[in-house]
């Protein structure tokens, strides 16, 4: 039986045209800007999302370094969500490559940083401070989709205060998806903006900073310095741009199995729904049965994150179909029926 995995939508394998598209990618040393498929993927996402230039890097998290890095000088300031993939889950890079220092705050219910605690975490201009440079927001965030009407704010909020303004966006075609708007109404508001391929839009492997020309000229040079030059790459970043082509709008079918998941889940006794967004269904279950049930949906070649907490964190992306996540609510009907 195939596998059902929920654990994230990292685990997507290329489907077999877009393996075809790796196989006749066209490619070239990117360390010479020689690669042409590379080349192609990095003007196309900063076109498409209303910048001067891109950079394509290996992970989301590299592109989150390189983008810190370029904002901010050693002894500077970013302001992030306490529960932010940038400070929380990228192993403190910034603090320990860059010299910046993280002022993380924490996050309202709907992944907004509230721009009057944002207002006060700013530094006066003092030898004694870190100086603020930066504003990092992320969206989605734990699947939720950050309002426009929050982003205008946001980018209004740091013109006048002289701080730039940074988007983990490993997620923003989901949130685009989500608004019903093209994903460049969204990243218009940001100087930088992160955008992960590898995620829900199925690439195997890849992430794209886009900026000004002058800031991804910065970011480059840190590409270089973190270990993330590469040569031949246009191999992969075939597969990014067969996802933006192919990939894109199919994101609503798997929020509406997110919803179809929650719905499900949402009847069984022992499981508590604490909601669904995007493509992410968050259950809390009794701990003390924890074990118990990662062993269970394995034996029904089910895939979840299980951890010692007893809120868990269900992933839909383009592997998972219907029957699918009518397999997962079966399990979950019959473990807790049995115990």
């Amino acid at each position: 039986m195939d596998w059902v995995d929920l654990r994230s939508d990292t685990v997507t394998k290329p489907t077999r045209a877009m393996r075809e598209a790796m196989l006749d990618a066209e490619v070239g040393d990117d360390v010479y800007g020689e690669d042409p498929t590379v080349n192609a993927l990095q003007q196309r996402l900063a076109s498409d999302l209303g910048f001067e230039a891109g950079l394509f890097v290996p992970s989301g998290t590299q592109s989150n370094l390189v983008a810190l890095m370029s904002h901010c000088e050693r002894g500077d300031e970013y302001i992030v969500g306490a529960d932010a993939h940038t400070y929380k889950f990228e192993g403190g890079g910034a603090a320990v490559l860059g010299s910046i220092q993280p002022q993380p705050l924490p996050h309202d219910v709907d992944g907004t940083l509230p721009l009057d605690k944002v207002a006060a975490a700013i530094k006066p201009i003092d030898p004694h401070f870190a100086r603020t440079r930066l504003l990092a927001l992320e969206n989605t965030w734990h699947g939720r989709v950050l309002p426009l009407n929050y982003l205008r704010a946001a980018h209004a909020f740091t013109r006048e205060r002289g701080l730039a303004l940074h988007l983990d966006g490993a997620r923003l075609y989901n949130a685009a998806v989500a608004c019903g708007v093209p994903a460049r109404d969204i990243a218009q508001h940001f100087d930088s903006v992160s955008i992960c391929l590898s995620k829900g839009l199925g690439a195997p492997v890849g992430s794209v900073l886009v900026g000004s020309t002058a800031l991804i000229d910065k970011a480059r040079r840190w590409r270089k310095v973190t270990g993330g030059s590469w040569r031949q790459a246009g191999i992969l970043a075939a597969a990014c741009l067969y996802a933006l082509d192919h990939h894109v709008a199919r994101l609503a079918d798997d929020h509406a199995r997110a919803a179809r998941l929650a719905n499900g889940l949402r009847e069984i006794s022992g499981v508590k729904l604490l909601g669904h967004h995007t493509n992410m269904v968050f259950i809390d279950v009794p701990a003390e049965r924890l074990k118990e049930l990662d062993a269970h949906l394995r034996a029904a070649s089910i895939r979840i994150s299980i951890g010692y907490l007893p809120t868990l964190r269900l992933v839909t992306h383009l592997d998972v179909d219907d029957a699918g996540v009518e397999r997962v609510i079966e399990a979950f009907k019959s473990f807790f029926a049995s115990h």
